[in-house]
């Protein structure tokens, strides 16, 4: 079973392993409380080995759930060129 790993330091979370159908409901559920304790999040996904498309899609929620209720998220690091892809065409002004 691939898993995905998450370290927080405050605001800074990092996640390293895989993020898939088999764990996306522990990454979700991971991030249920950092709305109301957090004004600004940052996600690196540096370590992240490798996303599928319910990955993509768990951090595209994450996404508009800090938007919705006016927070800022940001998702950072190097890796991952189909995450990269899916916000810069989707977000872009």
């Amino acid at each position: 079973l691939y898993k995905s790993n998450i370290t927080r330091h405050n605001n800074l979370f990092k996640i390293s392993g895989v993020l898939n159908k088999q764990s996306v409901e522990v990454f979700l559920k991971e991030f249920q409380n950092v709305f109301d304790a957090n004004t600004s999040v940052v996600i690196s996904i540096e370590g992240l080995e490798s996303i599928d498309g319910s990955g993509v899609r768990a951090l595209t929620s994450l996404y508009n759930q800090f938007v919705t209720i006016g927070k800022q998220l940001s998702i950072i690091g190097v890796g991952c060129k189909d995450l990269y892809h899916h916000f810069k065409t989707d977000y872009a002004a």
